[in-house]
């Protein structure tokens, strides 16, 4: 479905959408505690509303399960707070994000053991989304959309098609995806998110300063990104995902049909089910061939 036609208050106006990664995995061994880095992205949030009065600001919790929505400022609730704006942001999006970790906590139960630890970043990117195309159908002006994912979750293969599908919708509706990532190693996903879409991929050397750092690089207005200095994407990780084991992989057969990528030669492709050739010794005849997994 395309686009919908818009029309912008004005180049300095912004809708921020935030993914926040509340993933228990992942906070459970990271040496920078959840409630401090709460702390700096509500000191964050309130800093890019008080840049512009007409900005807007949405935050999608991810946890391992599930994604939801816990904070929008243009929900009437937000909106009658007045000038206490600032600190019904925080107490709102405190409250809410609590009421889902304990939900996503409850759900984790019912998990088979062993399952990859990373986050639900195809379902809040959808959500993502979702919420910004009804917002270009909701009136002939609204603010200049931005997607900012704020993970440290490591990458769930199992994902791959899912996030591709939502990294392309936003290069086509011209919705940049920028990415503050603070784990261990960076995040394949991400960075090809950041470099496809025109966003910002960062990952942060000293996690104290996690403020200084969105504030400086995130905080600005897409308008404003053009007179800045801006970190620049550097060796972004193109590799693909298998769809038989979901495994990251490097050298990979792929079918010449649907573009299906595996790991293993196959006598069928399971997505589309063209039949495969048998393989010459160590390359793949057609329609599977094998090449580097970043081939198109």
């Amino acid at each position: 479905m395309a686009s919908a036609p818009s029309k912008l208050y004005a180049d300095d106006v912004s809708l921020l959408v935030v993914l926040l990664d509340a993933n228990p995995f992942f906070w459970s061994a990271s040496s920078l505690p959840f409630s401090k880095f709460i702390s700096h992205v509500i000191s964050f949030l309130n800093s890019v509303l008080l840049l512009n009065q007409l900005n807007q600001i949405v935050v999608i919790a991810t946890g391992h399960n599930c994604c939801d929505y816990v904070y929008d400022s243009s929900s009437p609730a937000s909106r009658s707070a007045g000038t206490g704006k600032l600190s019904a942001l925080s107490v709102d999006l405190l409250e809410k994000l609590e009421e889902f970790v304990c939900r996503d906590e409850k759900l984790l139960k019912k998990e088979p053991e062993g399952s990859i630890a990373s986050s639900l970043l195809s379902g809040s990117l959808s959500m993502a989304l979702c919420y910004i195309q009804r917002v270009f159908r909701s009136g002939p002006r609204h603010p200049h959309p931005r997607i900012l994912c704020l993970h440290g979750s490591q990458d769930g293969p199992e994902q791959y098609v899912a996030i591709m599908n939502a990294i392309f919708s936003a290069q086509r509706s011209m919705v940049p995806i920028d990415s503050c990532f603070i784990g261990a190693q960076n995040s394949a996903f991400l960075q090809q998110a950041s470099y496809i879409t025109g966003g910002v991929y960062l990952k942060p050397q000293l996690l104290e300063g996690t403020f200084q750092y969105l504030s400086t690089v995130f905080g600005t207005d897409l308008h404003s990104r053009g007179f800045l200095q801006l970190p620049k994407s550097v060796g972004v990780d193109f590799r693909a995902s298998c769809f038989c084991h979901k495994k990251t992989i490097d050298m990979g057969y792929i079918c010449s049909v649907c573009l299906s990528i595996f790991c293993k030669h196959h006598k069928k492709c399971s997505t589309c089910g063209s039949v495969f050739g048998q393989p010459h010794s160590e390359a793949a005849s057609e329609p599977n061939k094998k090449r580097k997994a970043g081939d198109t």
